[in-house]
């Protein structure tokens, strides 16, 4: 008994000097990482500017600049010569270089796209995704696994039940 009181006091206390979940900020500019105004492991939630490389854990809302890097999930339109998502992505990304490892729902405009799994359209020279459901127009379009080629010219889809 008095050792369920003891973690209940611990519970208790933990919960009391626990940090709480830090709040997406509304804008970050960023020359380069570090040089930012919001920390990289900070969320944005409107708009986020980085003339050469900016690094955030998520984000909302637009996002622009030559190196665009996010290692959590991105909503909203992402345009950057580089776009690095670690997380999903939901929207339209376009840039010379977009790579996403988790799931993009939308459209990906490029010159090179990859992703972990496409639902939606991917618009490239070449077209990478680990699954589809969806379609790659390309000059070479791969999927990896449930596409309907391998690979492909032109166009490959995807699409699974």
């Amino acid at each position: 008994m008095k050792q369920l009181g003891t973690v209940a006091v611990l519970l208790l206390l933990s919960g009391i000097v626990a940090r709480p979940a830090a709040a997406q900020k509304p804008i970050n500019l960023a020359l380069v990482n570090p040089v930012q105004i919001v920390k990289e492991d900070e969320s944005i939630s409107a708009f986020r500017f980085n003339l050469l490389y900016g690094k955030n854990a998520s984000m909302q809302g637009f996002d622009l600049g030559l190196g665009n890097h996010l290692t959590g999930d991105m909503k909203g339109v992402q345009w950057g010569a580089v776009n690095i998502v670690g997380g999903s992505f939901t929207g339209w990304q376009s840039g010379f270089v977009s790579i996403n490892t988790g799931e993009v729902e939308g459209l990906q405009w490029s010159a090179f796209n990859s992703a972990g799994r496409i639902n939606g359209l991917q618009l490239a020279i070449i077209n990478y995704a680990q699954h589809a459901n969806g379609v790659q127009i390309g000059l070479v379009n791969i999927i990896k696994e449930g596409g309907m080629f391998p690979v492909m010219i032109i166009a490959n889809w995807g699409f699974e039940d």
